[in-house]
């Protein structure tokens, strides 16, 4: 990034009627007004931002309304009364407006008392230099950049620095602990050692902040180019274990009789940040993060195999909505996506090894269905080897199973397939409810087929269910 050396914003074209429009309308209700925060920011470092803060010494939801009145279209105004704020939509940007604060918290609560303040109240509770810069609107230094913490300079040195002592910053709002890994995971800013310090002091904090909060800070960390770096700090700084201590479990690297395995934590984040190369997929993001969490609870050592985790990808696939539930992701068919997933991750490393019949490659087809390219994003991810040859090796083994896929879809249709005999099928011709009876031909003829015992077709599977239909008693109508 060059140096910022000009103590005055640069104003550009599509943003000087707004500006305008607020500078004039604040001093008409006499309410200095500034933009603080993020958008500066942003500005300053070249970066798009669509959200925009005004602050000023009076009433928010009174400045709002009079400055929506003058635009047109005139946009519509939110207000939130209870907060004294107000925000509407100019153009593409959000606009929001609130009165300067002055802000004390009590112990068991992030929540402030609030009341009126000063500009310099109000930058005194932002959370970090860079988040605490503001520029005049005001007539007689409009444009201004005020930066009474140097936050201009830590935007230079790319360093996240609470404006106050640290321990209070994160002691009053812990989610600003959060916010720290965030932005310097976003803006690959290091973290200053006295603030990285009070992360850890104060990490038991973060056990007053609602899950959906947590969360929230979490996934912005996932959708960055290099999700490891903020996962790193969580470990690092403790945090990890109050919000996800299975995560945790899965650091440290055993020896045995001289043999070893190697650290499945650093290793699930160089495949999360090898998947977030390959795909914004979020959830096959999560799923690279939770495919080897089954790991502690399966862990064995053989003298012969040496370190085993048999069974692990099932062990992890039994674990995710749990998972889902205490982290606060959501429990609907983004969570069975990736618990699907973790299940299958390991089945197309297996055929890799052996001799691929039909029938292997169709159980993975109809298990995988709709998100078999998603499972080879994250097999393909899963390789973390330092030997250019054994990468090269596992490469080709899944080209060599993709090319199978293809065949046998071509030849069976098996994909997204369902049986060609349905439960209503069998229970018309039997005469027969609802009933295990039903259940038990039907995995038969799915079986069967998946095997390549008869082909997909319905006139081969109506005749199948005659024959099981018979075994178990049943007579045709």
């Amino acid at each position: 990034m060059r140096p910022i050396k000009a103590m005055i914003f640069q104003i550009q074209p599509h943003e000087r009627e707004i500006f305008r429009t607020i500078s004039e309308t604040a001093s008409e209700l006499g309410f200095p007004a500034y933009v603080v925060g993020g958008y500066v920011r942003d500005r300053l470092l070249a970066r798009p931002s669509k959200d925009m803060d005004i602050v000023c010494i009076g009433s928010g939801i009174q400045l709002a309304e009079a400055v929506a009145a003058k635009l047109r279209p005139a946009p519509r105004v939110v207000t939130y009364a209870r907060f004294g704020t107000a925000m509407f939509r100019c153009k593409d940007i959000e606009i929001e407006f609130v009165g300067a604060r002055k802000e004390s918290y009590r112990s068991d609560s992030r929540k402030p008392t609030v009341e009126e303040g000063s500009l310099e109240d109000d930058q005194n509770r932002r959370d970090f230099t860079i988040n605490a810069l503001a520029v005049s609107l005001n007539e007689d230094n409009f444009g201004e950049i005020i930066d009474p913490f140097g936050g201009i300079r830590h935007l230079e040195e790319k360093v996240i620095q609470t404006p106050l002592e640290a321990s209070k910053t994160f002691s009053d709002d812990p989610l600003r602990m959060m916010r720290a890994i965030r932005f310097s995971t976003q803006l690959g800013f290091r973290i200053e050692n006295e603030t990285f310090k009070a992360l850890s002091g104060y990490k038991e904090r973060l056990k007053i902040i609602s899950k959906e909060r947590i969360i929230s800070e979490i996934e912005k960390i996932m959708v960055t180019p290099t999700p490891s770096v903020g996962w790193a700090l969580l470990m690092q700084t403790g945090l990890l274990n109050i919000i996800f201590p299975e995560l945790v479990a899965l650091k440290g690297a055993e020896t045995k009789e001289g043999i070893g395995h190697k650290d499945n934590f650093w290793h699930t984040l160089q495949v999360l940040d090898n998947t977030a190369k390959r795909t914004n997929n979020l959830y096959l993001r999560w799923a690279a993060v939770m495919h080897d969490i089954g790991k502690p609870a399966t862990k064995r050592f053989d003298k012969e195999e040496g370190w085993t985790f048999h069974g692990h990808q099932e062990v992890g696939a039994a674990m995710i909505p749990r998972l889902f539930r205490n982290l606060g992701l959501p429990l609907d068919d983004r969570m069975k996506y990736v618990q699907k997933i973790v299940r299958l991750h390991h089945r197309p490393v297996s055929l890799t090894k052996e001799n691929i019949t039909d029938s292997a490659v169709r159980r993975l087809l109809f298990d995988a269905g709709e998100d078999l390219e998603d499972l080879f994003i994250l097999c393909e991810s899963d390789i973390t080897s330092k030997q250019p040859a054994r990468v090269a090796r596992y490469l080709e083994g899944y080209e060599l199973v993709k090319k199978r896929c293809v065949e046998v879809e071509e030849k069976d249709n098996i994909r997204n397939w369902q049986p060609p005999i349905t439960g209503e099928i069998i229970m018309e011709t039997f005469n027969i409810p609802p009933s295990r009876e039903v259940g038990i031909i039907k995995t038969a003829i799915r079986e069967a087929i998946l095997d390549g015992v008869i082909t997909n077709e319905y006139d081969k599977a109506f005749q199948m269910m005659l024959e099981e239909g018979k075994k178990l008693g049943l007579k045709k109508v």
